[in-house]
């Protein structure tokens, strides 16, 4: 490893600084750059350590960077993961306020809930299809605790594959019968079109998506658990928010799902 324990320990507490003051930080890979993927990782889970230590609760886990139009929005060519805490959920229909932000953008992905455990190595889209309960429409708000978004695949990791919120739509719809591969997606903001796509997008496939993520954890014996849900990833680019945008994602088969953001909390 280049960091030492002090180090990812101090860098922990400065992104969870961020996080609190909404001052971001200079880029890691600017101070470090020799810092490797697993090291952002270690600094990741020392974060979530901490704040499940303070009381915090984990209910899920993402998926980054799974798009070609994600990936070539922040030059990278793999994807990323990060946890999901219960106080970061936000309920339809309750407004965002860009006051607890930073610089956020938004994310139209399919959401899966597990029924089962899955644990890699091995785990095939099959098992995935077995062990989901349904797929829920959802917003996932990203924000970078790294100045300016400049950020490399090891900024992002490290500050929890910058996720900030999420969303969840208010149906749940069984994928038996369902080819998750060509559901559409219509991303409007304030009633504009501004992107479409299909489940496609993400990876080929947002099922192979969540298998890579239970063989990743796998190799740290972690496990994704039932009652658990998995963002599978953005089908399109993330869009900037700002105050008084409303957005809507519609899916085909699977319903909508709606947020707005506000200037303040009301």
């Amino acid at each position: 490893m280049t960091l030492e324990k002090s180090q990812i320990d101090q860098l922990s507490r400065e992104l969870m600084a961020a996080e609190s003051s909404l001052i971001p930080i200079e880029p890691i890979t600017d101070r470090f750059p020799e810092i490797t993927i697993p090291e952002a990782y270690t600094i990741q889970l020392k974060t979530i350590e901490t704040k499940v230590k303070g009381g915090a609760v984990i209910v899920g886990k993402k998926i980054g960077l799974t798009s070609n139009a994600m990936q070539e929005m922040f030059g990278v060519r793999e994807p990323d993961y990060g946890h999901i805490l219960y106080d970061n959920m936000i309920m339809e229909g309750q407004p965002i306020a860009m006051s607890r932000l930073i610089q956020p953008r938004v994310e139209s992905e399919i959401c899966f809930l597990l029924k089962k455990d899955l644990k890699g190595p091995g785990v095939t889209t099959a098992d995935v299809l077995a062990a989901t309960a349904g797929v829920i429409p959802a917003f996932e708000i990203i924000d970078s605790r790294i100045k300016d978004w400049k950020i490399k695949i090891q900024d992002t990791i490290a500050d929890n594959a910058s996720n900030a919120l999420v969303v969840l739509g208010g149906q749940l719809t069984l994928i038996s019968n369902l080819d998750l591969r060509l559901v559409g997606l219509v991303l409007e903001r304030d009633g504009d079109i501004v992107a479409t796509a299909a489940g496609a997008a993400v990876w080929g496939n947002p099922v192979q998506a969540v298998a890579w993520l239970a063989n990743t954890l796998g190799q740290y014996s972690i496990s994704l658990r039932s009652g658990e849900f998995i963002m599978s990833g953005s089908l399109t680019a993330a869009i900037p928010a700002q105050s008084g945008s409303s957005f809507r994602a519609t899916f085909d088969h699977l319903g909508s799902v709606t947020t707005r953001f506000v200037s303040k909390r009301e």
